[in-house]
């Protein structure tokens, strides 16, 4: 099985004949259900029982703190794939991540990534997207794929640069997922 991650933002020289697949908020249907930002809704929100999000990225945004503003409950609900990004220029340094909406504890980005991201998304990718991760994995099985992705750290631990959600793809194809 090959399933590789490409940057999108690079030409994507050297794919050869293997499937080209962009899984940003930019790609096509049905690729583009793999972006973080694709309003699947009733996404569980870590840490809060009973509440769900539009998108792996509104809960993600939601629960960021700022040194000038705390979780923003509103990103739950946008549908639009916009809008969703808070930033520190609006808001100030980011303090890190609430444990829940109504948490008190704050996790740092590692911590988020692997309490808060990771499990999020892995949810997206059983409950919403599981046909299509069936089919990368029996297209893989005949063809060489690539996933087109903004990044493409795969490390969950490398806190350098923004985590793939196209690794996490693939993890979850050939079964590797993090711990």
């Amino acid at each position: 099985m090959t399933i590789e991650v490409a940057s999108k933002r690079r030409r994507t020289q050297g794919v050869g004949d293997a499937v080209v697949l962009d899984v940003t908020s930019r790609g096509v249907e049905p690729w583009v259900r793999f972006s973080p930002f694709f309003p699947h809704g009733g996404v569980p929100v870590p840490f809060t029982p009973d509440v769900v999000g539009a998108s792996v990225e509104g809960v993600w945004q939601a629960l960021k703190v700022f040194e000038g503003a705390d979780v923003d409950v509103g990103k739950l609900s946008v549908t639009t794939m916009k809008g969703l990004k808070r930033t520190v220029r609006k808001h100030g340094p980011v303090r890190g991540h609430r444990a829940g909406l109504h948490g008190t504890d704050l996790l740092d980005y590692r911590a988020a990534r692997r309490d808060i991201y990771l499990p999020t998304y892995r949810w997206v990718l059983d409950h919403r997207v599981a046909d299509l991760v069936d089919e990368l994995r029996a297209l893989s099985a005949h063809r060489r794929v690539v996933l087109l992705d903004y990044t493409t750290n795969g490390d969950v631990d490398d806190t350098s640069t923004p985590l793939s959600h196209a690794a996490l793809i693939v993890h979850r194809t050939t079964n590797t997922w993090p711990t």
